[in-house]
């Protein structure tokens, strides 16, 4: 039996592909105050900048491509059973080859029903307008957890990480969570792997393995160690 790999990826990875981190320096993601495009509040102060804001993601992620840190996943499942538990809203784990998804912070490509979440929707274009409606007459919205969202796909994450017998991190750092949440609920012991260009120098885990590169070199090192 193939032993369980769980990966944990964020923004880092994608940024490799040209895809804006979430949040730059100076708070705003894409010139946007995060409150205006990412919040509840925001859709209800203004659906149509919430749906253009999400609309230029889409038409962005359209255009850029899986990088090596992407593909060095796919090519550890081949040798492991491997779930990624993924921040990015983007989809290229997807595009890559990866086949076992968990989209945390929900799928840029996918809309969802305003008065019943479990309407959920596959997007063939990129675009999502106001008028665009669900099967009970709805205005839809973009399959993303905003700020003050539960996320509901967080108990299924920590189910996959408690049985994992390898944990790895990938383009986020252990302050941020849920990255440094989710690595509390894995067995005690197991090799833990953290790959990111800001760590600090020394690990307090002897069984964590910090690699302070960004994710398409960092994690070639992790295939050298992995793969015999």
């Amino acid at each position: 039996m193939k032993k369980k790999i769980v990966v944990l990826t964020g923004a880092g990875i994608s940024a490799e592909s040209g895809i804006a981190t979430f949040r730059d320096s100076n708070g705003l993601w894409e010139n946007h105050d995060i409150m205006d495009v990412a919040t509840p509040e925001g859709w209800r102060k203004d659906r149509e900048l919430v749906l253009e804001f999400y609309n230029q993601r889409r038409k962005q992620a359209k255009n850029v491509e899986p990088n090596a840190g992407h593909l060095a996943l796919v090519e550890l499942e081949k040798h492991y059973e491997v779930t990624i538990v993924t921040q990015n809203i983007d989809n290229l784990h997807e595009k890559a080859g990866s086949t076992n998804v968990i989209h945390l912070h929900g799928e840029l490509f996918k809309s969802q029903s305003t008065v019943d979440s479990s309407l959920v929707y596959e997007m063939e274009d990129w675009e999502l307008k106001l008028g665009d409606k669900c099967e009970k007459g709805s205005q839809l919205r973009p399959f993303v957890v905003w700020f003050g969202e539960a996320v509901p796909k967080m108990e299924e994450a920590i189910l996959v990480a408690s049985k994992a017998d390898i944990f790895i991190v990938v383009g986020t750092s252990l302050l941020v969570y849920p990255a440094a949440g989710l690595m509390d609920y894995t067995p005690l012991g197991i090799p833990k792997y953290v790959v990111d260009p800001n760590l600090p120098s020394t690990s307090p885990d002897p069984n964590l393995t910090l690699i302070e590169e960004k994710a398409s070199t960092g994690m070639q090192k992790i295939l050298e160690a992995l793969i015999p």
